[in-house]
């Protein structure tokens, strides 16, 4: 056959106009061995159709501006010509009735066949991609075993091409080139990557070498992790492939994948799409068994799918609470950790069964064990705060729920001390509860909070201290923190963005009973403020403003 070593070292000589006029040449013996051929009819007409295609493609390819400037052109004649070398051989075969045997020969008119396709098909993705047109810098290609397929410099796009052209040995030498190349020139490649070069990527997810779909992943991994190309993996139908990795590819398949899905699930409709193709119990999987990477990876793909709340039923069906705080109890990493708390936390976000759920699973007491570390985390504390209404005051306190709601509001970050303070007005229902508050220390550290720089977390700490206030002992210690009084004076701004206002008047509603709270209020300015509110029809600001301009008139006639 034409694939003898001495006609290939012959053909790597030609020029890129000598290798067409060889294509052209053999293209008229070819058809005419091939319309001769005995036996396999049915094959051989098949054949002819496909050969009779080439001269059309080697126009195109010929009649480009940059024909002779592409190594790609010089391959793709010099593959056209082997194939219609193998048509020539196996044509002479079959007219002199000399093969071994009809299987045989039935093997290799298949062989044949496809060889056409790929042919037909590379040229005109040769034209289609652009490479012959495109010129970008030069990429070097470290592995001299790969000089031969993109020599020691290679177009970026050339070598992306290279992906979609060729047989698969080939597109295996290129995608080392390109695994190489994103090491070092990773926004580069960035750059120029179309859509179609995705769509070669995806399918060389399913190649059947173990060692192709490792290094396919690891590239898309780095397109994932980019976060420039993610509509086109999905569209180019990424999911499914990554998904049968996780179940079956080899540990660091697995954890590109997974880390790939981590990357793409943000958004709320590739998290459908990834539920809808059976990615949950693989991820699921891989929280139980997977080593600390892509466990973390898994776990925070999970909550991202846990975050769309049509399919939060799914993934409980498929034992993704009893997991969940699996991993905060056990899991290897601290970021596995913190994404199943964030997965709890959107799990009970606004389903009373769901919460049930976790609780019975034990869940109370592994979320407060987890905010025991020395930084506890918003996300915990968030899913306690959605938990603590379906729990009897008895199961809160042999927990030691109260002194882990003070350590939050003592050292944990900013959204964790709201989510504190979000809690302490859920469970203020009743006066035991109240009084439970009180005394665990968490008025001073909320009367703090109301000097914090996000509104929110403003907003729900006077929330909280407007429902401890009306029990007198709370009140009384409220009263005697130097800062409450003008925490609160502040929280009376009238402007739109300040919502903590109305919990503000009832405070201080509450502190007014007090002279020495009353002059403080006047001091820092309450009445000006409340004249505002007034006129806002604040609940309440109108009957704090009299009772302070009643105690303001009397100041003043006692001093006279």
């Amino acid at each position: 056959m034409v694939e003898d070593g001495g006609e290939e070292a012959l053909l790597d000589t030609q020029s890129a106009e000598e290798c067409l006029l060889c294509a052209q040449e053999l293209v008229p013996a070819a058809l005419e061995k091939a319309r001769k051929a005995k036996g396999f009819p049915g094959r051989w007409r098949m054949i002819v159709s496909k050969l009779e295609q080439i001269p059309s493609r080697l126009s195109d390819l010929s009649s480009h501006p940059f024909f002779l400037k592409n190594a790609l052109c010089k391959e793709q004649l010099q593959a056209v010509s082997r194939t219609l070398g193998d048509a020539i051989t196996l044509a002479d075969l079959c007219v002199k009735e000399k093969y071994g045997g009809k299987l045989q020969m039935q093997s290799d008119l298949h062989a044949l066949s496809a060889k056409l396709d790929l042919n037909l098909r590379d040229c005109g993705l040769l034209i289609k991609t652009g490479v012959l047109g495109e010129a970008t810098l030069p990429v070097t290609v470290k592995n001299p075993s790969e000089e031969s397929e993109s020599g020691n410099h290679c177009n970026l796009r050339e070598l992306l091409a290279r992906l979609q052209i060729g047989h698969l040995e080939a597109k295996h030498r290129a995608l080392d080139s390109l695994v190489e190349v994103m090491k070092d020139d990773e926004k580069n490649v960035l750059s120029v990557l179309g859509r179609s070069n995705i769509s070669a990527l995806v399918q060389l997810l399913t190649a059947t070498s173990p060692r192709i779909r490792e290094k396919t992943v690891t590239v898309i991994c780095s397109l994932a992790e980019s976060g420039s190309c993610e509509n086109w993996l999905v569209s180019e139908g990424v999911l499914p492939p990554l998904i049968r990795l996780i179940e079956s590819g080899s540990t660091v398949g697995k954890e590109k994948a997974t880390i790939s899905l981590q990357r793409l699930s943000m958004s709320a409709e590739t998290a459908r799409s990834i539920v809808g193709h059976g990615g949950v119990r693989p991820l699921i999987e891989i929280c139980c068994n997977g080593e600390s990477v892509s466990q973390a990876a898994a776990a925070g793909t999970l909550k991202n799918l846990s975050a769309v709340p049509e399919v939060r039923q799914n993934l409980t069906d498929e034992g993704i609470v009893k997991v969940m705080i699996n991993l905060l109890d056990c899991g290897i990493l601290l970021g596995s950790k913190e994404y199943a708390a964030e997965c709890l936390q959107n799990l009970t976000a606004s389903n009373d069964n769901l919460r049930r759920s976790v609780i019975a699973e034990g869940g109370i007491r592994s979320l407060l064990a987890y905010l025991d570390g020395p930084l506890p985390q918003e996300s915990a504390v968030g899913a306690l705060r959605n938990l603590v209404g379906l729990v009897s005051m008895e199961v809160l306190i042999s927990f030691s729920f109260f002194p882990r709601l003070v350590h939050v509001l003592k050292s944990g970050s900013l959204g964790a001390q709201q989510a504190a303070a979000s809690a302490i007005c859920k469970v203020c229902c009743s006066t035991e509860m109240k009084k439970l508050v009180g005394e665990s220390g968490c008025i001073p550290l909320l009367v703090k909070l109301l000097e914090a720089k996000t509104n929110g977390a403003r907003e729900v700490a006077a929330q909280a201290l407007s429902s401890l206030v009306g029990l007198s002992q709370n009140c009384r210690e409220v009263k005697r923190d130097e800062k409450s009084v003008p925490n609160l004076v502040q929280l009376l701004d009238p402007s739109p963005q300040n919502t903590a206002k109305k919990y503000a008047v009832s405070c201080l509603g509450s502190l007014s009973s007090s002279k020495k709270c009353k002059k403080l209020m006047i001091s820092y300015g309450a009445i000006g403020y409340l004249k505002k509110l007034s006129d806002m029809e604040i609940p309440g600001a109108k009957k704090l403003l009299e009772r302070l301009e009643r105690g303001k008139l009397r100041s003043l006639f006692s001093r006279q």
